[in-house]
């Protein structure tokens, strides 16, 4: 059966104050865990990001969140969807991480990808490459976060960064660390580094894509000698919950114009048949985004979803 994680792109709550943002996010947070949801996620930027709204809108830090939200739940797993490559180095994002499991008691996943956002780098005064040295350098990063988490004083030589014997303790709760997740779908670079370090991966877009950027996950797996089941693969829901047909024209219409096209309204029940077929194909998560998942009665929906995928 297929888990669900519960994404907080969106600090911006009609109402709440500043000093009270944190608070309202914890409370989504917990009310997540208490209908099912499996895992939470926080966004790694610094500016809110087209298609969810203004770059003025608040943005708490993602690592910081990770662990106030840690000590606010007591059984979701907790990540970054996902830490841009560019704005830490590697060896730090692995302390970070294993900080927050320590915290968490085991419930971290390490979130990495390439980064995209060419505003917040300038305006924080943060180096923006060419994709092609942005994704050389993600080889990188990955790399020694996984000798971080599994070595005692791992050293390494690359073109970006380097260690030294590098300490990591305490070390993380379980043998091995967090688990990798690189989120992405680029089909010549991306999924071919998922192949080589994830233990996760995470996807957006429709049915034939999806099931195009697996097959291609596999072949690469064959070829870095890797079993394809050892990668959960996971996705952004392509689901808006609504409670019926004339719900879903006011949910969509709240959406940017830009993300519409991204998702289908659906009942739960309607949801659960059409999550179906990516669960056919191998998808074993999906993510809902919290600017449509707020109220007791839309966490009500999704409890809903949960319980037909369950029973199905």
């Amino acid at each position: 059966m297929p888990f669900f994680g519960y994404h907080m792109p969106s600090f911006t709550y009609p109402g709440v104050s500043p000093d009270g943002i944190f608070d309202h996010a914890a409370q989504l947070a917990k009310s997540a865990e208490s209908a099912g949801f499996e895992l939470v996620t926080v966004m790694d930027h610094f500016y809110q990001i087209t298609g969810i709204g203004a770059e003025e809108e608040p943005m708490l830090e993602g690592y910081a969140t990770l662990g106030a939200l840690a000590r606010e739940t007591s059984r979701v797993r907790l990540a970054t969807l996902v830490t841009g490559v560019t704005y830490r180095h590697p060896a730090l994002v692995a302390k970070m991480v294993t900080t927050l499991d320590i915290i968490s008691k085991g419930r971290m996943i390490c979130g990495m990808g390439a980064a995209w956002n060419e505003s917040e780098h300038i305006g924080y005064g943060i180096p923006f490459p060419p994709i092609r040295e942005r994704m050389d350098r993600l080889d990188e990063a990955l790399n020694i976060i996984k000798l971080m988490f599994t070595q005692e004083r791992p050293s390494f030589s690359g073109a970006h960064y380097r260690i030294d014997r590098a300490l990591n303790v305490p070390r993380p709760v379980e043998p091995g660390g967090p688990k990798i997740l690189v989120g992405g779908g680029g089909e010549k670079r991306t999924l071919r580094l998922v192949a080589r370090y994830a233990d996760m991966s995470h996807w957006f877009g429709p049915l034939a894509d999806i099931k195009r950027k697996s097959e291609i996950l596999d072949r690469y797996c064959d070829e870095e000698g890797r079993d394809p089941a050892s990668i959960t693969r996971t996705m952004g829901s392509p689901v808006v919950l609504v409670e019926n047909e004339g719900q879903a024209k006011t949910v969509m219409e709240r959406m940017p114009p830009e993300r519409r096209v991204m998702f289908q309204p659906a009942t739960p029940e309607q949801a659960a048949d059409i999550l179906q077929d990516f669960v056919e194909i191998g998808i074993e998560g999906f993510t809902f985004g919290n600017p449509t998942l707020r109220t007791p009665e839309e966490f009500d929906r999704a409890r809903r979803l949960i319980k037909a995928v369950k029973n199905s």
